[in-house]
């Protein structure tokens, strides 16, 4: 019984990931959202260049 505790490692509530797969998923949501921010921000200086809108 103390193995399958052991082995079964998971944290929160309905999550099913282990530390070390909740870091990783983690690492590249964090990624992924600052390439997203970094297209926003670009795309809206090039449109702000096209056509201010203040």
């Amino acid at each position: 019984m103390s193995d399958l505790r052991d082995k079964d490692d998971r944290i929160g509530l309905r999550t099913y990931l282990t530390p070390e797969e909740a870091k990783e998923f983690h690492k590249l949501f964090m990624i992924s959202f600052l390439i997203f921010t970094a297209v926003a921000i670009v795309a809206h200086i090039l449109v702000w260049n096209w056509r201010p809108w203040l």
